[in-house]
């Protein structure tokens, strides 16, 4: 079961175990690291897009009342110019009826 051959010297093998182990060892904490920095760097990717999403809701929320302060404006405006409309259409026939009261005389 054993790969090394009977006449080799059981140090020597014992010492390049160890320097495969310790390459494997090695790799493996290099895996680990690029592991661990990936995770990282997604957790801030996760951070900062937290970050914008709430910035966003904040934003939406400023324009949402905006909006709604908008359309108390412009149905305030609707209803003033409704107002000066019907008061110009009465002026108007207002000055109709002295004008034509004026020429029938």
């Amino acid at each position: 079961m054993n790969d090394r051959p009977a006449n080799s010297d059981p140090v020597a093998a014992g010492s390049a175990d160890i320097e495969a182990a310790t390459r494997r060892l090695m790799t493996a904490l290099d895996a680990l690291e690029s592991a661990v920095e990936r995770r990282r760097e997604a957790d801030r990717d996760e951070d900062e897009l937290a970050t914008r999403i709430q910035a966003l809701g904040t934003d939406r929320s400023r324009l949402a009342d905006e909006l709604d302060g908008t359309l108390v404006k412009s149905r305030r405006l609707e209803r003033a110019n409704r107002e000066i409309a019907e008061k110009l259409d009465a002026a108007i026939g207002t000055i109709r009826a002295v004008l034509d009261t004026g020429e029938a005389s």
